[in-house]
């Protein structure tokens, strides 16, 4: 009997999914269009905001980095192109982790509706997420286009690039929402942890000229092999590291794992707290 169980226990979160399915898609309409409801843009920022945050970074980063990067001296790939480029996939993390920590703690009534499956929270996070994931992708071939008027086809590898970091993110969420609850001080933390985890990845910095001493801390962040899988298909035309990609998926999987395993012991002690 338990091993016919294992297959259930495994299934149990993409399980849920699949059975809230409506509610899950009417959560994720009202978290993306709640994001810009009064805008006078309204889901026009969607496009906006990443553009403009890629003008801050590059003239921010621009003069001091873009010299160091071997490809942006090799092939005269403009320094903005390359950031944006390992930044998509940090967005998608970033918004988990920030996020998540609101996921209960600002749907007190969620809590007290005891048929409300609660463990479904952060798949309207994660799909809002990867709605903008795919905004970012959209501004970045346009601009790519407008700069160099190149494009490249390898750019369908993109979704299988992001799935590592959708799903830490799905176990980050169960992970913080939960603690959130109990622990309130991980809401000033998690921004601050954020920008830990982009500026200790190759996002910012190439590894090549990262000192030997610390080139471990930033090989460990996951970060950074996801930023340069996907400059390697939205900027090189090159196809991803599937072994690599593959051992992440797998850590991924079972963080997702934990993570879930966790939320559900301990949000019988939600309403208590709440």
């Amino acid at each position: 009997m338990r091993a016919l169980n294992i297959p259930v226990a495994l299934l149990s979160p993409f399980a849920a999914l699949i059975r809230h399915r409506a509610l899950i898609r009417e959560l994720t309409r009202r978290e993306v269009d709640g994001r810009y409801r009064g805008a006078s843009l309204g889901m026009l920022w969607a496009l906006v905001s990443p553009f403009l945050m890629l003008c801050i970074y590059a003239i921010a980063f621009g003069t001091v980095l873009g010299g160091r990067w071997p490809e942006v001296r090799a092939t005269d790939t403009p320094f903005s192109i390359v950031l944006f480029a390992g930044m998509i996939p940090y967005f998608v993390l970033a918004e988990c982790m920030v996020r998540s920590t609101e996921l209960v703690i600002a749907n007190p009534s969620y809590v007290k509706r005891v048929v409300f499956p609660l463990e479904i929270l952060p798949w309207p996070m994660i799909f809002s997420a990867l709605f903008h994931c795919l905004m970012n992708v959209i501004v970045f071939l346009a601009m790519r286009m407008a700069m160099e008027h190149r494009f490249e086809w390898t750019v369908l590898y993109m979704p299988a690039v992001i799935l590592p970091i959708a799903l830490v993110g799905l176990g980050v969420a169960w992970f913080i929402s939960s603690l959130s609850v109990y622990v309130r001080d991980l809401r000033q933390m998690m921004g601050l942890a954020s920008m830990a985890i982009l500026f200790l990845s190759s996002v910012m910095i190439p590894l090549a000229t990262v000192p030997q001493k610390y080139k471990a801390i930033f090989m460990l962040n996951p970060l950074s092999f996801i930023a340069e899988q996907s400059r390697a298909v939205l900027i090189w035309g090159q196809a991803p590291d599937w072994t690599g990609l593959g051992w992440h998926v797998a850590a991924a999987l079972a963080f997702l794992y934990a993570g879930y395993a966790w939320f559900l012991s301990t949000k019988r002690g939600f309403a208590d707290v709440l």
